[in-house]
């Protein structure tokens, strides 16, 4: 809630007027009042932190553009990358991964693995017979980005914590939130950018 509180005094700091505290405290209620907790799903899933309630409460073209890139810089700042300093893991697992839509619902156990789901929103490959559109295409990804270092970094931190480049995007923040591992990550930036993957190919 300070978070929150604080972002609230950062948009009237840049013209933008915010939900009342009030309207806040009514919307958060009404929220917690439809939902209950099953297994592993809990009401917690409803708390926003400030850029999620910054995107929440205004309409993304009506933020200044000075916040939205002080927030995607926080955000970019809060990505761990590998210390290993290698982006690129394996995109045959990568695959796997990103056709997997398991994990993170009520009826999944706290350890049990969590996929990608990035079919749900992305074409990936050719031979797909469907997908989804909420996100772009990535087909081609790497044949048309390369595959240089800065490039695995970029897509990689992408991957982490997608709203360091488009602060209200709907993609999820995978390592930010800890549904993914470093490997797992590494995994689909291999999928994106190998030449050999079915992406570019």
């Amino acid at each position: 809630m300070k978070k929150i509180m604080v972002m609230c005094g950062v948009l009237a700091a840049f013209g933008t007027t915010a939900l009342a505290a009030g309207d806040e405290d009514a919307l958060s209620g009404r929220l917690k009042a439809d939902f209950r907790t099953k297994g592993i799903a809990g009401l917690a899933r409803l708390d926003q932190d400030a850029v999620q309630a910054t995107c929440t409460q205004h309409h993304p073209e009506d933020l200044p553009r000075a916040l939205v890139k002080y927030l995607e810089t926080q955000q970019l700042a809060g990505v761990r990358y590998p210390a290993d300093g290698k982006y690129l893991g394996d995109w045959k697992k990568g695959e796997a991964l990103a056709q997997d839509g398991r994990g993170m619902t009520w009826s999944d156990s706290p350890d049990s693995p969590v996929g990608g789901n990035c079919y749900n929103c992305h074409q990936l490959a050719p031979q797909e017979a469907s997908f989804g559109t909420i996100g772009p295409s990535l087909r081609h990804y790497g044949k048309i980005r390369g595959n240089s270092a800065a490039m695995q970094q970029y897509t990689y931190s992408k991957i982490y914590n997608a709203k360091a480049y488009n602060l209200c995007t709907n993609m999820p923040r995978f390592g930010h939130v800890g549904a993914l591992t470093e490997a797992q990550i590494k995994d689909l930036v291999a999928l994106l950018l190998d030449p050999e993957s079915p992406v570019n190919k």
